[in-house]
């Protein structure tokens, strides 16, 4: 079974406190019970461990799921390892796993890592048809030989600190909402590829970035950003959209980096998202598009400027 190859990938030298999720985002929700579980270990003199997956579960449990990540998998392990944990396990969720009854799954993380406390969150379910949650995990622990601990729902003006929730933010362009509730920017990552070359030609040349499918993207309009490279950090404004003002059509994401220019084509850029300055906007000709294009460039100047103060 792939999980059993999964798991001794890794060897832990003591006994561990685990908890289990996808952790998409690593935002200050998923802190608040990293936070419960590293004082628990320390606590009972416990390594701190996560098991999260490789792949979103509900690829496998629903074909027709389509991905929106807001981080990938090294982010979040870095972000997690960052947060105190000591080791992070990836496992594949396959079919094989989704049949697997929440009692056996978790005897097989007590046997290969150790666990001798288990701390989740209060919408918490694993297992073939869910059948380990809040209500059958102290009897499977007490079965099992570890303890269970539940963390609540870690709330912000009454708003749940979720991916879902995140997600959506996201997506509307609120990246400052997103900021506050990840406790961290938004960031895309992807490759610079080749574009129509229209900033160019209006002196201002754009890094069109690449970002892989299946991960999210802020909403149509203009952003100040950062633009991190291997070559440095910049500050940099940033259009998302369908360049409506040219009816070129095909929704991109172009950086016009500050005070730089180098042929980046073929680099990894990201792009880290600090505040949306307007939406996407028609406008009626090259010299007020170009006229906006200078405000733009401007507050994101004055922005990012002072946001380093």
């Amino acid at each position: 079974m792939k999980i059993d190859e999964d798991l001794s990938q890794l060897s832990v030298e003591r006994d561990s406190a685990l908890t289990i999720g996808v952790f998409d985002g690593v935002h200050r929700g998923h802190l608040h019970l990293i936070r419960r579980l590293t004082t628990e270990a320390k606590s009972a003199g416990l390594l701190a461990g996560v098991v999260t997956f490789r792949n979103h579960p509900k690829t496998v449990l629903r074909p027709d799921f389509k991905t929106n990540y807001i981080s990938d998998l090294d982010e979040r392990v870095r972000l997690l390892k960052e947060a105190g944990i000591d080791f992070v396990v990836p496992v594949i969720f396959d079919r094989d796993l989704a049949q697997l009854p929440a009692e056996q799954f978790l005897a097989k993380l007590s046997d290969r890592l150790r666990m001798k406390t288990l701390v989740v969150g209060p919408d918490f379910g694993m297992g073939h048809k869910r059948d380990g949650t809040l209500d059958t995990l102290p009897t499977l622990g007490d079965k099992l030989g570890f303890t269970f601990k539940s963390v609540d729902l870690l709330t912000d003006s009454d708003t749940p600190i979720k991916s879902t929730v995140i997600r959506n933010l996201i997506a509307q362009g609120s990246v400052e909402s997103v900021t506050q509730m990840m406790g961290r920017s938004f960031s895309a990552t992807g490759i610079v590829v080749d574009g129509l070359k229209r900033g160019r030609t209006l002196g201002f040349p754009t890094a069109n970035l690449e970002v892989p499918n299946g991960y999210a993207s802020p909403g149509d309009g203009i952003y100040a950003t950062w633009a991190d490279l291997a070559s440095g950090r910049y500050m940099a404004a940033t259009s998302i959209g369908t360049r409506p003002t040219f009816t070129e059509g095909g929704r991109t994401i172009e950086a016009y980096l500050l005070d730089f220019d180098e042929d980046i084509y073929g680099h990894t850029l990201r792009l880290e998202f600090v505040k949306r300055l307007r939406g996407e906007e028609k406008f009626d000709g090259i010299d007020s598009l170009l006229a906006q294009i200078n405000k733009d460039v401007q507050q994101t100047r004055e922005l990012l400027t002072t946001a380093t103060v």
